[in-house]
């Protein structure tokens, strides 16, 4: 993980999951040095040029990080502490339970 931040009473990581070869950006909530949940933001490869021409992470992620942090704090401030996914695709973006998602993403 990258960075770390406090909001309210919470300790906050974020970063790209490191060496992966599709767009996906964790945060990791905790309250008192114990982990509350995860919060990722998960671009599907073909949705990426909606976010840069090149498709590259590092500008993505300079573009849009304070939006998804915007996403986060709104999550703390609703007390939904569940495992959840922001996931943008050609379509759009959904929010979606972690669990839905093992298939395509895991914290490991």
């Amino acid at each position: 993980m990258e960075n770390r931040w406090s909001y309210k009473d919470f300790q906050i990581r974020d970063g790209l999951k490191p060496g992966s070869t599709h767009f996906q950006y964790f945060y990791v909530v905790s309250e008192q040095q114990k982990k509350k949940c995860n919060y990722c933001v998960w671009i599907v490869d073909e949705a990426l040029t909606r976010f840069n021409q090149l498709g590259d992470f590092a500008s993505i992620v300079s573009s849009q990080r304070e939006i998804w942090n915007r996403w986060v704090k709104e999550k703390i401030d609703a007390r939904d502490f569940g495992n959840k996914v922001l996931k943008y695709d050609r379509d759009g973006e959904k929010e979606i339970e972690l669990s839905e998602m093992t298939a395509h993403l895991s914290m490991d």
